[in-house]
């Protein structure tokens, strides 16, 4: 059986069909919106006085960003030790319930993987 996906974007303004996301940031905030080629032709049109006398900055990358980072890979690394741990026991390896897993046990499970 085949199964056919169809993603499609819906203009935030008006309802119509929308080429893609839009995205913007004004005070330190990112926007996204979806926007059909004649929403966004108007938003350009209308930022177009502020965006022609403004200066384009390079986005930094604060400690707000490493956290989030951080934060991401220590929930993967959950997840993972978790199915590790799975693996390890079924193998007969002899793996704690908690703390860190020996890097013998991690190379095993990663190459049989």
């Amino acid at each position: 059986m085949a199964k056919r996906i169809v993603e499609s974007f819906i203009d935030d303004i008006d309802g119509s069909d929308a080429e893609g996301t839009t995205t913007f940031a004004l005070d330190d905030t990112n926007y996204e919106i979806d926007l059909s080629g004649r929403n966004r032709e108007k938003l350009e049109k209308a930022l177009a006085p502020f965006i022609t006398k403004a200066r384009a900055v390079r986005a930094e990358r604060g400690h707000r960003g490493r956290r989030g980072a951080a934060a991401s890979s220590r929930a993967m690394s959950r997840e993972k030790s978790t199915e590790i741990r799975r693996w390890a026991k079924a193998q007969g390896l002899p793996v704690s319930e908690r703390g860190r897993i020996a890097s013998t046990v991690v190379e095993q499970y990663e190459a049989a993987h």
